[in-house]
């Protein structure tokens, strides 16, 4: 099934149920589909965009100017990529309280939304994470030798040159995003870090093994890891510790947020003739859960059974 032109979906998230009751943050890595599911579902709703550089200055010199814009009749406001301006919550915690608006705010960081003195305006939002694509979502036109090829982010799956696509995203948001965020300045070592990170992928990772090829001190690798379970591009699927049974696994497996993006910092190809198609297998079903866990059940997830054996594990 050859597929050229990007469809709109229906997503799994249902944002004005959402909205009706509560405010929400609604956090993702780029391009899973924030902004389009924003405008495609809420075209009607006023929206502040702070990758837009007049909408930033604006705000960040007067950030009570949302409330001086708003109507009596708007009781919905969305701020895309708040993690921009995150100063900006407390107008929006004032706004909550004082004029019962429900908000929307998205972001592609938790890490800048944590940083110190940052109000997460204590319990008045939930979080909501968007992924990329599901099975679901796609219905007929999901396709698992495709999936494991390009990835599910909505435009590598349906592009017309998902590798070109890939690379361009592994090499200026994972490199120079991050970077330019000011989690790390030496991107170099950065870099090295993430090929060595994405061959990790699916496995119990050995943290020396990681700062020997990498060429990085073990407390970096710590430290990278952590900035990139914050940016949302690295997901932790902790050790189940409850058997009665057998001795349970004692670390966490490693999962990239998209199996095409594993394979392109990898400089790979995923293809089903491969035995790397065992690990885009794992990595898509583990996205899967993941994902029903997020949108519907919010049950936790663990890893069990043996690991797998691996160059990286002890």
């Amino acid at each position: 099934m050859e597929l050229t032109d990007t469809p709109i979906l229906a997503r799994a998230i249902d944002l004005r149920r959402l909205l009706a009751r509560n405010s929400y943050f609604l956090l993702g890595p780029r391009q899973t589909g924030k902004s389009f599911l924003v405008h495609h579902t809420l075209p009607d709703v006023r929206l502040y965009d702070l990758l837009d550089s007049s909408t930033y200055l604006t705000l960040s010199r007067n950030p009570g100017r949302i409330a001086e814009e708003l109507t009596e009749r708007e009781r919905v406001v969305v701020i895309d990529e708040v993690q921009r301006f995150p100063e900006l919550l407390n107008e929006v915690h004032r706004l909550i309280e004082t004029r019962r608006v429900h908000f929307l705010l998205t972001g592609s960081s938790a890490r800048k939304l944590r940083g110190g003195g940052v109000n997460l305006l204590g319990g008045r939002a939930r979080t909501q994470y968007l992924h990329p694509l599901t099975s679901h979502e796609l219905r007929v036109r999901f396709d698992l030798a495709r999936a494991a090829e390009r990835g599910l982010l909505p435009s590598t799956y349906f592009s017309d040159d998902p590798q070109a696509d890939l690379a361009a995203y592994s090499g200026t948001y994972l490199q120079q995003e991050i970077v330019a965020a000011g989690v790390t300045r030496n991107v170099p070592a950065f870099s090295r870090f993430l090929k060595v990170a994405a061959l990790c992928n699916g496995t119990i990772v050995n943290f020396t093994n990681v700062a020997n090829d990498a060429q990085v001190p073990r407390t970096t690798v710590y430290e990278y890891f952590e900035i990139l379970r914050d940016t949302l591009v690295l997901h932790e699927l902790p050790a189940w510790r409850k058997s009665i049974k057998r001795k349970p696994p004692g670390s966490s497996k490693y999962y990239f947020f998209d199996v095409g993006m594993a394979a392109a910092l990898q400089g790979r190809l995923f293809r089903r003739d491969t035995p790397e198609f065992g690990q885009a297998l794992e990595t898509i079903v583990f996205h899967e859960l993941l994902a029903h866990r997020d949108y519907v059940c919010d049950e936790p997830l663990h890893t069990g059974g043996q690991p797998r054996v691996s160059r990286w594990t002890s």
